[in-house]
């Protein structure tokens, strides 16, 4: 199961629990005050969910590593590149 798949489960099973205790589909009363809590979980969620995504890119981009090995292995295939070129007669400026 892919993350992608994971992460629709998850909230496909949120939003019908959120649903389900909105509409008092179940024989369980909510009072109003915990229903009035219950109406901008989905925003709240929203909010979670952009944050956690924002920390994950931070956490993600200050952990990088640098490929130097790589760096210089590229580097030498373009000075390569670049001498085939030249002999097959292409000029660069």
């Amino acid at each position: 199961m892919t993350k992608l798949t994971e992460w629709i489960v998850l909230a496909g099973l949120a939003f019908s629990l959120w649903i389900t205790l909105l509409v008092d589909f179940f024989p369980i009363r909510i009072s109003y005050e915990a229903k009035e809590v219950l109406w901008p979980m989905p925003v709240y969620a929203l909010i979670a969910f952009g944050c956690y995504s924002l920390a994950t890119i931070g956490y993600r981009v200050a952990t990088f590593n640098d490929c130097l090995e790589a760096s210089k292995s590229l580097k030498q295939e373009i000075k390569d590149a670049r001498e085939d070129l030249t002999r097959k007669g292409y000029k660069f400026d």
